[in-house]
């Protein structure tokens, strides 16, 4: 019994951490950018879209199809950089409860 109440208080501090962890990524931000730089959007550590830049030289109309694709792709490059911060912060607020292995949080 003694291990049960062990392990309700390590998930209610899991709990608590969580809570924490996930008010934080709103305050991580995280950058991907494509075509060298041309172009660049800006997440949240939730995977939010906070900005885009294009630089001036891809603003032609008959380009218009290249500046979307590079948008797409700069949004995947943040996205990888945003799941890869959300892993690392997983780590170390699971650190320390015995997870069954393959278990997934998110």
């Amino acid at each position: 019994m003694a291990d049960f109440l062990g392990l309700m208080k390590q998930a209610a501090e899991l709990k608590s951490k969580m809570e924490a962890m996930q008010a934080e990524l709103d305050q991580v931000e995280v950058e991907g950018a494509s075509g060298g730089g041309l172009v660049t959007v800006k997440l949240s550590g939730k995977g939010e879209m906070k900005g885009v830049k294009i630089d001036d030289s891809l603003i032609k109309p008959s380009e218009k199809e290249i500046v979307e694709d590079l948008i797409v792709a700069a949004h995947a490059d943040a996205r990888r950089k945003a799941e890869t911060v959300m892993q690392e912060k997983m780590k170390s607020v699971a650190g320390g409860l015995p997870l069954p292995p393959g278990l997934k949080l998110f």
